[in-house]
């Protein structure tokens, strides 16, 4: 009998018979010496003080708490290498504004056993300082975006038409900590805003050129070097058109309606004959705005012809008569720009679809 138990298995901790697992053992041995899962008693982790976004490996960004519990057990939990079929639970509790304790009840199977284990960590949060807001406290700035206007000044309310698309451009871009304005305001001539990126300056340029048509003028000038590298800041210079899509120009001694905006310019509109052609942004330097969108008025026809049509002159209440436009379409309403005392009859543009005239 003793000679035929030398050859038999056993488990190398205790000698207990099969079944054995891993390394020889039997489950209790094996269960007393392998853990699913090793969980540390404090994890910290930083949260900048100023604007609340948290340091995530290096970078800074918006996250949610459980987000931010789910960072941490990803980092900081190891799980056994064999083990396979994991399941994890978290129920996070409150302890005060910096602990937070993280109840994790995790199964998994190992050797085809079945483990469950529940553990509890500490998540410490750390106040620190972002990136962003050390700049910011700082006045950094990488580019300046100027707000300037060609042919006319422009109004209060042009500009806080141009400036609220910075908002829009800042929303649509990625979460980007360094999308941040540094200091705006009202200068000699125009508007002003100071950015913390190139990138949302150029990216905003695009924007208004696309929007409202204009040139932009861009230059670069070093203010350093860091890491044997040149440290450049970007000026960026928008003019604005002092006409809109729409408006009514005095250009070539014919009166004229931009009806597109293009690259280098717009498409412009004749508007006593059809006939369009494009024009540079210098070639309409010398043009001039006598009607602007905003100023037409929308009247009803009480009598018409083929080229003359009668309408309540707004301005007195009175009968008068204009000659129609050359895409009139009879009873339909005229669109009427005042000019040197008299009403000019407007042809029909898209724009004219989007912002009407004042209805009479």
């Amino acid at each position: 009998m003793a000679m035929e138990g030398l050859g038999r298995e056993f488990c190398l901790v205790c000698g207990a018979d099969p079944p054995l697992y891993g390394e020889r053992m039997c489950e209790p041995c094996l269960r007393k010496r392998v853990k699913l899962v090793l969980v540390p008693e404090n994890i910290p982790w930083v949260r900048c003080a100023r604007c609340g976004i948290v340091e995530i490996q290096g970078k800074w960004v918006h996250i949610s708490e459980d987000e931010i519990w789910d960072e941490l057990i990803q980092r900081h939990v190891h799980f056994h290498k064999d083990a396979e079929d994991i399941a994890l639970a978290v129920e996070p509790q409150r302890v005060s504004d910096r602990h937070t304790l993280l109840h994790l009840q995790v199964e998994g199977v190992i050797e085809d056993l079945l483990f469950q284990e529940e553990h509890t960590m500490r998540a410490r949060m750390a106040n620190g300082v972002c990136l962003t807001c050390t700049r910011r406290a700082g006045n950094y700035f990488e580019a300046t975006v100027q707000l300037r206007s060609t042919g006319r000044r422009l109004s209060e309310d042009e500009f806080t038409a141009l400036r609220s698309t910075l908002d829009t451009v800042i929303e649509d871009l990625s979460d980007d900590p360094m999308f941040f304005i540094t200091s705006e305001g009202q200068v000699t001539g125009g508007y002003d805003v100071v950015l913390g990126s190139k990138g949302l300056a150029r990216a905003w340029g695009r924007h208004l050129v696309s929007e409202y048509g204009g040139h932009l003028g861009e230059s670069n000038s070093t203010v350093g070097r860091k890491d044997g590298v040149d440290v450049t800041r970007l000026t960026l210079l928008y003019r604005k058109p002092g006409y809109d899509i729409g408006d009514v120009l005095k250009w070539r001694n014919n009166f004229w309606r931009p009806a597109t905006w293009t690259k280098d310019g717009v498409i412009m509109s004749r508007v006593d004959r059809q006939e369009r052609t494009g024009a540079t942004w210098r070639d309409l330097e010398s043009a001039n705005v006598v009607s602007q969108m905003k100023d037409h008025v929308c009247v009803d026809i009480i009598t018409e012809d083929s080229s003359v049509a009668e309408f309540l002159d707004p301005t007195n209440w009175n009968m008068n008569e204009v000659r129609v436009a050359w895409d009139h379409v009879p009873r339909q309403r005229l669109r009427l720009a005042r000019i040197d005392g008299e009403w000019l009859a407007l042809h029909k543009l898209g724009c004219d679809d989007e912002e009407g005239g004042k209805e009479i």
